[in-house]
């Protein structure tokens, strides 16, 4: 590939961002739209006692259990255990096996007493949220495909399998699931003094929350101008300007037609992306985007025409995340138009990687020059530094909120 099919003009970004804003603005006012714009009806409380929290988190690649502790109001993570449970790892999995691989490695966990009643789980797929903290699954990303937990409730059911099962841990009263957004932000809010939080996972897939006034989600038909937060799942924004490459990606996918912006910029599908360019050259099957970090940070003896390609799509995964918030923040200032300071907390293994050397610009460094590019006079997005286990201690908040 001579010409780089990758590259975003400064217009085009802006044409992205828009067309997000359109979309976030349609999922508010109504369900079923492309931007789910999911209300999640917990409200993090500041003042926080003490005590010991089982949080759980279960992303694209590993299931993590945990307790958080928290003494004169900061949550510390006192034990961490994970194992994988992928695509790969769940493949013919119904809801009962999930649970048991779960129920295995919080069992596992020392630190775990008869203290611990109260679980925060961050689970990073689509789900609306009830009013009681918990989440009714709407459907799976990240390749993963367990049918008979679709419009289920996350929590309850996990609840009653593990008090149900009284050699894995003691009896829980309550569980809160939260969206790995939410909870990251949740996590942010320990920065205090701006006007508005974003909410940010670049990982193995992507997505964004904010918050925002009650009055403004005008589906809820609420008259409160409390915020709450807003899990977008924007993964599954539709965005102008992709390439053929792009298509060819979906086709090939198991969820065709859905979740394209995330096929466009996530790590579980930056490395198909490369593949697809070079279908016809002995590329390894299993290819990704970790072996495409590699390649941008230590290309070795490989093709040049390899390294470019790895680079530019790379390079504008970056972009379309700062378009992506863009898109959010033009949302945000349409609301409330005194927003002129924004945190961003972010998290995710793609976010926060890093160059291999003094000429290798970390990711995060790539977003933050193109958004100051494409953001309106006046207004200001801090990135926060990275946090420690902020899906962890996001959850751990939810549960005591």
């Amino acid at each position: 590939m001579k010409e780089n099919v990758f590259e975003l003009t400064h217009e085009e970004l802006k044409k992205i961002a828009n067309a997000l804003q359109e979309k976030i603005e349609e999922g508010l006012r109504q369900d079923k739209m492309e931007i789910s714009d999911i209300p999640t009806h917990i409200h993090p409380k500041e003042d926080i006692s003490d005590g010991k929290v089982l949080a759980l988190d279960w992303g694209g690649t590993n299931f993590r259990a945990s307790v958080v502790e928290f003494k004169g109001g900061k949550p510390s993570v006192i034990e961490v255990l994970k194992k994988p449970l992928s695509a790969k790892e769940t493949a013919g999995f119904k809801m009962n096996d999930l649970f048991r691989e779960m129920g295995a490695l919080i069992s596992e966990l020392k630190t775990l007493d008869d203290t611990v009643t109260q679980i925060g789980y961050c689970f990073s797929y689509p789900a609306a949220s009830r009013l009681n903290g918990d989440a009714i699954l709407i459907r799976w990303t990240k390749g993963i495909n367990i049918p008979d937990m679709i419009d289920q409730p996350v929590g309850e059911l996990l609840l009653k399998y593990l008090n149900s099962h009284k050699d894995i841990a003691p009896e829980f009263s309550n569980i809160k699931v939260v969206n790995d957004t939410v909870a990251c932000l949740f996590a942010g809010l320990s920065e205090p003094g701006y006007d508005s939080y974003i909410g940010l996972i670049v990982g193995t897939g992507t997505n964004m929350a904010g918050l925002m006034p009650l009055n403004k989600i005008e589906k809820l038909g609420s008259k409160d101008a409390g915020l709450i937060p807003v899990n977008l799942e924007s993964g599954n924004f539709d965005p102008p300007h992709l390439t053929v490459i792009d298509g060819l990606v979906d086709a090939m996918s198991n969820n065709k037609g859905a979740q394209r912006f995330e096929k466009a910029i996530s790590g579980g599908y930056l490395g198909e992306l490369f593949r697809t360019v070079f279908c016809e050259t002995k590329v390894k099957y299993d290819f990704d985007g970790g072996d495409l970090a590699k390649l941008i940070n230590n290309p070795g003896n490989a093709p040049e025409e390899q390294v470019n390609v790895a680079n530019w799509i790379y390079e504008r995964s970056a972009k379309l995340v700062a378009a992506s918030l863009l898109g959010l923040i033009q949302v945000l200032i349409s609301q409330n138009p005194e927003f002129k300071n924004i945190c961003l907390a972010a998290d995710g293994s793609v976010f926060w990687g890093k160059g291999a050397d003094k000429k290798s610009t970390p990711y995060k460094d790539m977003v933050d020059k193109e958004l100051k590019k494409l953001l309106p006079a006046g207004i200001n997005v801090s990135i926060i530094n990275e946090m420690s286990d902020p899906n962890l201690v996001g959850a751990a908040i939810a549960a005591l909120s």
